[in-house]
């Protein structure tokens, strides 16, 4: 089994109400264990820990929702 992969994102989500938007499809999502996003930094960056989900997946998932998100290398 492979093991998990940390992702992280440069996104547009500001606040508690724009994760809320994308919550429900993130915890539905298959191969994401855990999530967050950290608002208090400047990047406003999105951790995902992957068991599977590839980073266009979780941009995609983003996007779908009207937000931005760019990996971070």
């Amino acid at each position: 089994m492979e093991n998990n992969k940390e992702l992280k994102f440069k996104t547009n989500l500001n606040c508690g109400g724009c994760v809320s938007k994308v919550q429900a499809d993130l915890d539905n999502a298959e191969g994401i264990c855990h999530w967050n996003v950290d608002t208090n930094f400047d990047d406003k960056v999105l951790t995902v820990s992957s068991k599977g989900i590839t980073t266009d997946e979780v941009i995609a998932i983003v996007k779908s929702k009207g937000f931005k998100a760019e990996p971070l290398v």
